[in-house]
């Protein structure tokens, strides 16, 4: 099996051209890979490519354009980016031994005069494989004399030199953030003298790892949120086909009850046609005996009278005689026996009442087809559970209570920061390497709001003191700042001033703690009571959740007031955790209902968005991703 499988990776990393493993892999516009030097040969071979400057796939033939066609032929090759990937994997399996012998463990050079002498070194400069001869020649040259040679077998754990595409023997160690662009030293100086930032690629390493980590991150989320709409999409595929198939049952059934009630006419017309008929022929039939019957008679008589006229005897005439006068033979009235009821039928027509019929048909209401659409324009997509994280952990002295949360992510790396009031302490949750991880910070006293005041670092709220928390994603205490007033809510307005929400206050704070300003009142009313939950919009305004005084509140940073919500009746609030979306949508949790609603930024209800019990705190970030804590849990929702 494991043979099966090197044989496919093998014929992954093999050039279509040379039919060997890639040397210098380079990928073109149509994603096809072949060694650099495969697309040079190839080139020259195609007079067309070179009049159009375009470099054709030698596989699907797809023109891939040259950014500089007015170099010379042999360096087009060299400006088509390099396959990292594929280069990786060979280096890597190279390194595990995984590769099988191939010109690669020949010298290079000898290579190059058509001789396949075994390799004996490897040079990491030049990525040149050389023989014990050519060995010699390399250290003797003035250019390469100076370069660490290694075994052949050892040469996938150096590190990967980039040549210069226009300074073939210098390698690429430089990068200008002025121009965005790779440099090796000898294009510093001739390209970059006037740029104000050239540093080396090695001293960019920190920077490229934190931004590549965030890229992975936001990556793997995309992937999760891209992942879920494929779900809930393909569910929405398989209810629309559940209500279609509905759909078209009822309009069936109600079609044939239509039929049914035309057959029932159909049935009725003929039953009537049916009991004229058969009332006409059974009336014609009874007729019909009776002068059957008489005709018998007559005959009878006919018979009596014609054997008296034939008979020689006086006496038979006289009985016949005698027969006829006395009444004894009675022959009726001779008229039709016809009477009214049965008038003989001349014709039996039906007479359709077409208009009417098709006028009865045109105005046939057998229903009506009703779609309902959501309103994309001022709802927010439906929201899909991804996860959720148990913030219990095995030494809380009291069942947990999670009032406060917010998300960071920490190289690359989500962790979730909440507070348990009832452990006095700050929890931070995560996943590493697929598991679980929990780490706690006890602090002095309950712990209240929490916010984020750095990439890596929150501030968490206690009575009488804020405390600044380093997030690595595990906690470490680095300072603690004693306030004159006991704060529930915090908010980060500016990198020097953040909002706290106290008893029937918010305060402007420095990053001191001094109190720089206090929102109490507003044209003599009171504002607060307990503004147990806050946050900052888009706009620079902080958003006060108010459990006590049923409120939402919007405050400028300089405390004067935007809007206020505070519905009445059935509507009336106890609102806790706020956040807002990255298009100023504000989502807001009600005690009372259990939901979390949705606001417009001037404090508009627009709709319920979800339903879920026991929720104190909602967060959103900056990827589309909504987080609730409820007493011992965090769960994870993405829009979709």
């Amino acid at each position: 099996m494991a043979t099966s499988q090197n044989e496919k990776v093998m014929e992954f990393l093999t050039c279509v051209i040379c039919q060997e493993l890639y040397t210098d892999p380079c990928t073109l516009r149509c994603d096809h890979t072949f060694c650099r030097k495969c697309v040079i040969k190839y080139i020259q071979t195609r007079p067309d490519a070179v009049q159009s400057k375009t470099i054709p796939c030698a596989f699907c033939r797809q023109d891939t354009k040259v950014p500089h066609p007015s170099r010379p032929v042999e360096e087009w090759a060299g400006q088509i980016k390099p396959s990292i990937i594929i280069q990786g994997l060979i280096d890597t399996l190279g390194a595990e031994g995984d590769v099988p012998e191939t010109s690669s463990t020949y010298c290079t050079i000898c290579q190059k005069i058509g001789e396949t002498t075994p390799g004996a070194l490897w040079c990491p400069e030049c990525e040149v494989a050389l023989c014990d001869r050519c060995v010699k020649t390399h250290r003797m040259s003035p250019m390469s004399q100076n370069h660490d040679l290694c075994d052949l077998s050892s040469r996938s754990k150096g590190r990967r030199r980039v040549k210069c595409s226009e300074h073939k023997s210098n390698n690429v160690e430089f990068h200008c953030k002025d121009c965005q662009k790779a440099a090796c030293q000898t294009c510093c100086i001739i390209y970059h003298r006037a740029c104000k930032t050239v540093v080396t690629i090695e001293s960019m390493k920190p920077e490229m790892e934190t931004v590549l980590l965030e890229k992975r991150f936001v990556m793997g989320k995309r992937l999760k949120v891209r992942s879920k709409k494929v779900e809930v999409k393909n569910e929405k595929l398989r209810n629309s086909s559940r209500i279609t198939e509905t759909t078209v049952n009822n309009i069936k059934s109600i079609c044939q009850t239509a039929i049914n009630k035309i057959k029932e006419k159909e049935t009725q017309l003929l039953d009537e046609l049916n009991h004229i008929t058969q009332t006409y022929a059974g009336r014609l039939r009874s007729g019909v005996k009776l002068d059957e019957i008489e005709m018998q008679m007559y005959r009878q008589h006919c018979e009596f009278i014609d054997q008296a006229l034939v008979s020689d005897c006086e006496m038979d005439l006289y009985d016949a005689y005698q027969a006829w006068e006395s009444g004894a033979v009675d022959l009726g009235d001779v008229r039709d026996t016809d009477t009214a009821d049965t008038r003989r039928i001349d014709d039996i027509r039906f007479t359709p009442d077409t208009d009417n019929v098709q006028h009865i048909l045109d105005d046939l209401q057998l229903g009506k087809i009703d779609v309902t659409y959501q309103d994309e324009g001022t709802c927010l997509p439906s929201l899909g559970l991804v996860d959720q994280i148990d913030g219990r952990m095995a030494d809380d002295k009291k069942h947990p209570f999670l009032s406060d949360v917010t998300v960071l992510v920490v190289d690359g790396i989500q962790t979730v920061v909440v507070n348990d009031t009832e452990n006095k302490c700050v929890k931070s949750l995560y996943t590493r390497n697929n598991q679980l991880c929990h780490c706690r910070l006890p602090l002095d006293n309950s712990t209240h709001g929490v916010t984020q005041l750095k990439e890596n670092q929150v501030m968490v709220a206690v009575p009488s003191s804020l405390h600044i928390v380093e997030v690595t994603p595990d906690l470490v205490l680095l300072s603690t700042i004693t306030t004159s007033k006991d704060y529930y809510s915090l908010a980060v307005l500016s990198p020097s001033s953040l909002a706290a929400g106290g008893v029937a206050c918010v305060d402007i704070l420095d990053m001191a703690g001094h109190v720089l300003r206090s929102v109490t009142k507003h044209n003599d009313e009171t504002l607060f009571d307990y503004p147990w939950y806050m946050c900052v919009n888009n706009k620079g305004n902080i958003l006060v959740s108010d459990w006590w005084n049923k409120s939402v509140t919007c405050l400028t940073s300089e405390g004067g007031v935007v809007w206020r919500y505070a519905p009445t009746g059935d509507r009336a609030l106890r609102p806790c955790g706020i956040s807002t979306t990255g298009t100023g949508d504000i989502l807001l949790v009600d005690r009372n209902t259990n939901k979390v609603m949705q606001l417009t930024e001037t404090g508009e209800y627009v709709r319920d968005v979800l339903i879920s019990k026991d929720n104190r705190d909602i967060f959103c970030d900056k990827y589309g991703f909504l987080f609730l804590s409820t007493n011992t849990e965090v769960k994870e929702y993405m829009l979709v």
